[in-house]
């Protein structure tokens, strides 16, 4: 089969190769444990055992993608990710839209990250949530902080996440720990509790698509190894390992805590909860307990927002150089970072920060991560058909695993947009409609240059 249309080359990034393997691990493991799996339990608590099996369902979703974006960055190891690969496929106007749509996901997901960041913190210094603007003023502190860290250079910012993630995993032990103490004292025991019995009767195929499309915002940055593609060290190797074993570890992670806190709290106190393994560890353990793990959760949510900065300047950087954005993002300082690209995302993500600063750091939370998620399905489905397409047309070894698996990836990313609703969807459209007149534009300026 013969291309018929002209590909728009995405030029390798020449600078240091400053990730390796563990550093791209923790960059996958690091922006997916974020603030999700902090607060989504409270989302999660009416729909008991469904939530359980909302999470087998998103779990093995997010594996089928992950096995696709493996398979797509051990042929097409290059900058940009989602991009480059569906450019590859599907020619220069598909590849902008998925990066647009990606792109818009990253700046408008670190809002969430960081509201979600400093909505822990305020359990510890509750003048955050009382003194009005006290919450923007630290968010957006928080965000350029890690702006900052990234226009220093990769190394520093990959040797950020890979404490973070370390850091993170902590509080998250404690809790399943705590929960097998809980469950093997016997609900006898004084103050004891068991967890909420299963009853066939009460699972539901809409309460498990309802309690899936949520889990999956906590499922999100999957791919996140493949986007820094020109600094990975041997990346047809490094980005599909990382990809790979980053997703089976926070799937089971996610799996274990975020179900027996749902499992093991009534349902009234948890649904309420602005911190909910945080009132989980304290319940038990003690207000000071349940501080601390406030403020680990704080810090996971400022690793994920480290990892989420990288991606948003790494993403406009490499449109740029493949000639679809403004030709001055695509410049590097004298770091080998893309401070240009880093500076305009942060800047679009404070000006969305400040216009939502009068609403409760829940709402925000809530809104912008199912914006985020949306924009997120439609990059997710367009890489699963990029995978099909490229296979068809011989551009990547065609086998047999890839082809079901990726069926089965675009085939989650549907009923996944399916159970975001009308709204989101219509939402996630009219963000790619936004980018069409954009993408016009620049091309229009680079062919007559």
């Amino acid at each position: 089969m013969t291309e018929t249309h002209q590909k728009v080359p995405i030029p390798q990034v020449t600078g240091p190769k400053a990730l390796g393997f563990w550093m791209c691990t923790a960059l996958v493991v690091g922006n997916m444990i974020g603030s999700g799996v902090f607060m989504l339990p409270a989302s999660l608590a009416p729909y008991g055992w469904n939530a359980v099996f909302g999470w087998l369902v998103t779990i093995a979703g997010g594996l089928a993608l992950a096995f696709v974006f493996a398979g797509l960055s051990r042929e097409f190891p290059k900058a940009g990710g989602p991009y480059a690969y569906t450019q590859e496929a599907f020619g220069p106007l598909v590849g902008f839209m998925v990066a647009w749509s990606y792109w818009i996901s990253l700046w408008v997901g670190n809002a969430a990250i960081a509201t979600g960041a400093v909505s822990y913190l305020s359990v510890i210094f509750p003048a955050i949530a009382k003194v009005p603007g006290m919450h923007l003023l630290v968010t957006l502190g928080a965000v350029w902080t890690m702006v900052g860290i990234n226009i220093a250079g990769a190394r520093l910012a990959g040797g950020v996440q890979v404490v973070t993630t370390v850091l993170k995993l902590l509080p998250l032990v404690a809790v399943a720990g705590l929960a097998f103490w809980i469950i093997g004292r016997g609900p006898s025991a004084p103050g004891g509790v068991s967890l909420t019995p299963f009853r066939p009767a009460d699972i539901h195929p809409g309460a498990i698509t309802a309690a899936a499309t949520l889990t999956l915002w906590a499922l999100l940055g999957l791919e996140s190894a493949t986007v820094p593609a020109g600094k990975v060290v041997d990346p047809t190797r490094t980005i599909p390992r990382a990809t790979l074993a980053g997703t089976v570890f926070t799937g089971l992670i996610y799996l274990l805590v975020c179900s027996a806190v749902v499992l093991l709290t009534p349902v009234d106190a948890l649904k309420t909860s602005n911190a909910p393994l945080s009132d989980f560890v304290g319940r038990w353990w003690g207000p000071a307990a349940g501080q601390l793990l406030a403020l680990f959760a704080a810090i996971s949510a400022f690793g994920a927002l480290n990892g989420w900065v990288l991606l948003q300047g790494e993403m406009p950087y490499a449109m740029a150089r493949g000639g679809v954005f403004p030709a001055f993002l695509a410049k590097e300082s004298k770091r080998g970072t893309p401070a240009r690209a880093h500076l305009m995302s942060a800047g679009f993500l404070t000006v969305l920060v400040a216009m939502n600063y009068a609403k409760s750091m829940a709402e925000v939370f809530t809104f912008i991560a199912l914006l985020a998620t949306t924009a997120s399905l439609f990059t997710y489905l367009a890489c699963a058909l990029a995978a099909l397409k490229l296979q068809a047309a011989r551009r990547i070894t065609p086998t047999l695993a890839l082809t079901v698996i990726a069926v089965l990836a675009g085939l989650y990313a549907v009923f996944t947009l399916v159970g975001a609703g009308k709204e989101a969807v219509l939402w996630g459209i009219a963000l790619l409609a936004v980018g069409a007149p954009f993408y016009l534009l620049t091309r229009g300026r680079s062919a007559s240059s």
